[in-house]
């Protein structure tokens, strides 16, 4: 649904929002393979919201150097 990396030097984010195995979307962000922000959402507008945030974060982190490491996902 959506997935992209990110890097910067040694330091990598990786962010995914994905369908739950139960129901609703799971959404997950690693920095440096450790996940720092894990969060289920069942109602779609906030998925919609939360992909928002995650694509203006990702702009602005490009904008101060990190640089795409995987191609962003978006369905």
């Amino acid at each position: 649904m959506f997935s992209i990396a990110l890097r910067q030097a040694e330091h990598t984010r990786k962010y995914r929002v994905s369908p739950s195995d139960i129901s609703g979307w799971d959404l997950t962000l690693l920095e440096d393979l450790r996940p720092i922000r894990q969060v289920h959402y069942d109602d779609w507008h906030r998925v919609e919201r939360a992909v928002a945030t995650l694509q203006l974060e990702v702009k602005e982190l490009t904008a101060k150097g990190w640089r795409v490491e995987s191609a962003p996902v978006s369905r």
